[in-house]
């Protein structure tokens, strides 16, 4: 029910914003468009966590800053890897498990990997992800979980 709600919610909050007509003419229009949409929507059976993932933002305001700054970390090893050629560069592809129990976490996670400089996603299989990663440093930060348990959370799941 709280996925209806949310759906409801965001779906009157865009039509709002896209329209900006406020007379209560189109307001009902708006609102029966909208219950159309929602009830074939239910009908279909696409109203699910992930269809409408409620949980989201609230957890985004605090992973976000957190990965943010992991961005900025990666971003200064990698220039320095790339102004210092002294400094060595080993790259590996490795396999991690995901902990997230929906798609839509699996996604996340997959695309913080990739966001982070020195580390992309190259495959996914189920809760399998393959890694490249330019560094033992950069693997090992990905094998430590840490971003794994932090997108869990982010999806209500950990």
């Amino acid at each position: 029910m709280k996925y209806i709600a949310g759906l409801v919610v965001v779906m009157a909050a865009v039509w709002l914003l896209w329209s900006g007509h406020y007379d209560p003419l189109l307001l009902s229009f708006g609102a029966v468009s909208l219950a159309l949409v929602l009830a074939i929507s239910i009908r279909m059976r696409i109203v699910d966590d992930e269809g409408a993932p409620v949980q989201l933002p609230l957890g985004l305001v605090l992973y976000l800053p957190w990965l943010f700054l992991e961005i900025a970390r990666a971003n200064v090893d990698v220039a320095l890897r790339i102004l210092r050629p002294g400094l060595p560069i080993s790259p590996r592809v490795f396999t991690v498990r995901a902990g997230q129990r929906t798609d839509v976490g699996r996604a996340i996670y997959a695309n913080s990997i990739t966001l982070t400089p020195g580390t992309v996603t190259i495959a996914t299989d189920g809760d399998e992800l393959t890694i490249h990663a330019l560094t033992r440093e950069a693997a090992d930060g990905v094998l430590t979980g840490e971003m794994d348990r932090r997108v869990a959370r982010l999806e209500g799941s950990g």
